[in-house]
């Protein structure tokens, strides 16, 4: 049986209201902002920090050779024994802290890396949800973006999605063997609602019957 939902999500497709009604639906926790609390606590650090690492490739050496581009490396530096936080520091911590909330489980996780995290997790049900680029404008023009702004987010962000996956996990994104649905948001939110459950519960019947309610996959390489 399914005991968590991953959803990964490209930028302006309205996947926080959706996971937010997943989350209302099945009485579940949901794991998305909560999730950059979590990851700040455990690491003791303030909230906006995580915020800056969040599906972003930015490795040590990388920071390190952007801050001295900068000018400001003495500024930066940590006190002697503090780890810094930075990317590397936030998918270490954001792994541990992913896995707490599925051993936990009944909960939606947005993002973060979630179903490159726990893709050999089986009780997880894998989700990507997508739109179309003037759907994407359209929705973040309606949350008050102004269109030079829309299409400058709706370029980099998740290009960015991309380069962190590339460089933490070796693979795509997205990588479409890892979903059991890729859902093109267009359809509405209470649709695409509807068809991630009615799927999620066939396939736990299919498996109560004896099939494996697995996808189609391919192993995605191990950092």
């Amino acid at each position: 049986m399914y005991r968590i939902i991953t959803i990964e999500r490209e930028y302006g497709c309205g996947a926080g209201e959706i996971a937010r009604e997943l989350a209302e639906r099945l009485r579940w926790h949901l794991w998305d902002h909560a999730l950059t609390e979590a990851i700040a606590r455990m690491a003791k650090v303030e909230h906006a920090a995580v915020e800056r690492c969040e599906e972003r490739a930015d490795s040590t050496f990388r920071r390190l050779v952007n801050t001295f581009l900068r000018g400001s490396y003495e500024s930066h530096m940590s006190a002697p024994g503090r780890e810094p936080f930075n990317t590397d520091r936030f998918v270490a911590v954001g792994q541990q802290v992913m896995e707490n909330a599925a051993n936990a489980g009944n909960c939606v996780i947005v993002g973060r890396g979630a179903p490159y995290f726990l893709r050999e997790w089986s009780e997880a049900f894998h989700v990507f949800l997508y739109a179309s680029y003037p759907e994407k404008m359209r929705r973040l023009m309606l949350m008050g973006k102004s269109e030079k702004e829309a299409g400058h987010l709706l370029d980099h962000v998740d290009q960015e999605r991309i380069e962190f996956v590339k460089c933490y996990f070796h693979a795509d994104w997205p990588t479409r063997s890892l979903y059991h649905l890729m859902i093109n948001t267009a359809m509405g939110k209470e649709n695409v609602v509807s068809t991630i459950l009615q799927t999620m519960r066939a396939l736990e019947r299919s498996a109560a019957g004896g099939v494996p309610p697995s996808h189609s996959s391919q192993p995605i390489p191990s950092r």
